[in-house]
């Protein structure tokens, strides 16, 4: 389970950033970055929050209010336009520095999940696996996690064929039937090899 071992080890604010949605097929990546509040962090709290893909979707919607209540939060995204311009490893480290932009202060220190570390306006330091070590990194991937599926969730009200709601943008059954009979909308990531297959096809719905 993570703990709070490295951030305590740094001594000042440190911040876990992780990031939600980069191998779906359409909408966006989406990048939390996460301080604790050690003075307000529940005991209890610390034995439930892993990393967001161990966990259920419940229990990771359940978990978003109770971190929110001890914890600083920055969310940052990055559209599948940016994708599509930058390639998907650049916007998703566009999405961590928004992330991190969006906190209240900076942090003396960012833990990021991966083995790579993107331009940040602090030091920083990469963690392979770092959602399984880091409690403040395994907070960061349950809140983009949940912030992904919500906005995915509202696109499917608009484009319910493609059954973002519960697919989130990946490339399921229902998801390509839908590709094949409407074509690509303006949140496909076209630069993305499935997409670009289609593209020779009739105009999606826009």
């Amino acid at each position: 389970m993570p703990d709070l071992t490295l951030e305590q080890a740094h001594g000042g604010l440190v911040a876990g950033i992780d990031e939600a949605g980069r191998g779906p097929w359409a909408g966006p990546v989406v990048a939390a970055a996460v301080i604790f509040d050690t003075a307000r962090l529940p005991a209890a709290l610390l034995s439930l929050i892993d990393d967001s893909k161990k966990l259920k979707k419940e229990r990771r919607e359940a978990l978003l209010p109770a971190i929110r209540a001890c914890a600083w939060i920055g969310i940052g995204a990055a559209s599948a336009a940016e994708i599509d311009r930058l390639n998907i490893l650049q916007a998703t480290y566009l999405a961590m520095r928004r992330a991190v932009g969006r906190l209240p202060f900076l942090p003396g220190l960012a833990l990021v999940d991966g083995n790579r570390l993107p331009p940040l306006p602090c030091p920083g330091r990469a963690l392979v696996g770092g959602d399984g070590l880091s409690l403040s990194i395994a907070a960061a991937s349950i809140v983009a996690k949940v912030t992904r599926d919500r906005a995915m969730e509202r696109l499917d009200a608009r484009y319910g064929a493609y059954g973002w709601a519960s697919n989130a943008g990946y490339g399921t059954a229902v998801h390509q039937a839908a590709l094949r009979d409407l074509g690509p909308t303006r949140h496909h990531r076209q630069s993305f090899r499935p997409i670009q297959a289609l593209l020779q096809q009739p105009e999606g719905i826009g």
